[in-house]
């Protein structure tokens, strides 16, 4: 690889830490390399890119979920969601922090947003948590590190931007989420355990809710509760689509908040509208440039070159996902984590699958490391929504986060080195 190769790469990266949003210097590298290095191919075929690429029917299912969390956050089902949560754990050690993390399970398989999860429960819970002895140190780092748990759950934007990239099926690609997603839960359950046991944090129950509780409060939050199985059930018996599944999840939250949670109302639409436009314009954005960029990474056959360089450094598929996940953790601490799943994904699983690792399995591993990512100093998005939302010192929240961090991790190397665990669900399919 050549020196004028690679500059575009390093181009990328020299504007990104110049503070030029992403999806801008992924474009700017990609037309400065095609208007100055390689001038033989036309710029007209690099602007046919980057529109075509919005020109897919799966890239649709992104506004409608995004809608359908926007929705959640009025519609009553966030808080119907918080109540099954303290059911379940409140008589755990720790009490609301180990509701903390349920309410991150319940949430992820409707917001399917870590920053949306963030902010939501550093609003509600941080307060909470503080009013019952927790520090707000200890709250705040516990909250981020939970919402890192939603888009691995489907529907994750991350796991729709895989699939489409590593042209994987999507419906395979969600209901594999849960696994993992399930596996970064307990991860963290028990470290909350720990830490409330040597702090002295104490449940918010005096003992396991009964059976009739439990069921009385999944009655009251059934509603609430359907909406991912339905999406999931759909999708694996063909009733619709992923995009088509995104509409129905819209169309089923405002129903929800309009006639059954009754907290909905006309008023909210405006915000509900702009914020949805807002998301998706980000998210759409940085993926048409991606998709120009992955155009120029194409022309120059740097996946192929990549995956010539890894594989002469091990043959051991093994050391392989370790070297790969310590460099996503690496790119995770600098980049925010869609960026990464986007700029690295068509590099590396031209890679794995030349090693014989399912890009299923593999597209868990990229989604889990890059939500690590953004929990990791000095760059996590949701460690910045957290800290803004509670007025935490960066410094005291990257104390208190090193132990979620680590159990983030420990999961990591289960979702990477137990493929048969991550593949049970998808394998049913």
């Amino acid at each position: 690889m050549s020196e004028m190769t690679l500059l575009p790469v390093f181009v990328v990266f020299v504007l990104y830490f110049s503070s030029i949003p992403i999806a801008f210097a992924l474009f700017a590298s990609a037309l400065a390399y095609f208007t100055f290095i390689n001038a033989g191919s036309p710029v007209d075929l690099l602007l046919q890119k980057f529109i075509s690429s919005t020109s897919s029917f799966p890239l649709l299912a992104v506004p409608f979920f995004i809608m359908a969390g926007e929705i959640m956050n009025y519609s009553g089902i966030s808080s119907s969601l918080m109540k099954m949560a303290e059911v379940l754990t409140g008589h755990l050690r720790g009490g609301l922090a180990q509701v903390n993390v349920m309410l991150a399970v319940l949430m992820g398989g409707i917001s399917g947003s870590a920053n949306a999860d963030a902010a939501m429960q550093a609003k509600i819970l941080v307060p909470e948590m503080e009013k019952h002895g927790m520090s707000k140190g200890f709250s705040s780092a516990l909250t981020a590190a939970a919402s890192a748990v939603c888009p691995v759950i489907p529907p994750g934007i991350n796991l729709i931007i895989y699939a489409l990239i590593a042209n994987v099926s999507v419906a395979k690609i969600f209901i594999a989420g849960y696994v993992p997603g399930v596996l970064m839960a307990v991860c963290l359950m028990v470290t909350v355990a720990i830490i409330a046991k040597k702090r002295g944090y104490k449940p918010t129950r005096d003992k396991m809710a009964s059976m009739s509780e439990i069921l009385v409060q999944a009655r009251h939050s059934s509603w609430a509760l359907l909406l991912p199985l339905a999406i999931i059930m759909g999708l694996r018996y063909g009733v619709f689509t992923p995009t088509e599944a995104g509409a129905i999840a819209v169309v089923f939250c405002t129903f929800v908040g309009f006639f059954v949670y009754k907290q909905l109302k006309w008023k909210h639409f405006p915000h509900i509208i702009r914020d949805t436009v807002y998301a998706t314009s980000s998210v759409v954005l940085l993926l048409v440039s991606a998709s120009v960029f992955s155009y120029y990474m194409s022309w120059e056959r740097l996946p192929q070159q990549i995956t010539e360089v890894l594989m002469d450094l091990s043959s051991n598929v093994y050391v392989m996902l370790a070297v790969i996940n310590i460099l996503l953790l690496v790119l995770g601490m600098f980049l925010e984590g869609g960026a990464v799943l986007i700029i690295t994904a068509p590099l590396l699983v031209p890679v794995v699958l030349k090693m014989g690792v399912d890009p299923i399995h593999f597209g868990m591993i990229m989604i889990v490391n890059i939500m690590i990512g953004g929990v990791t100093p000095p760059f996590g998005s949701m460690m910045f929504t957290t800290c803004a939302i509670t007025k935490l010192p960066i410094a005291e929240f990257v104390k208190e986060s090193i132990p979620f961090i680590l159990a983030l991790i420990v999961s990591l190397v289960v979702v990477t080195y137990w493929p048969s665990l991550i593949m049970v669900l998808p394998n049913l399919l």
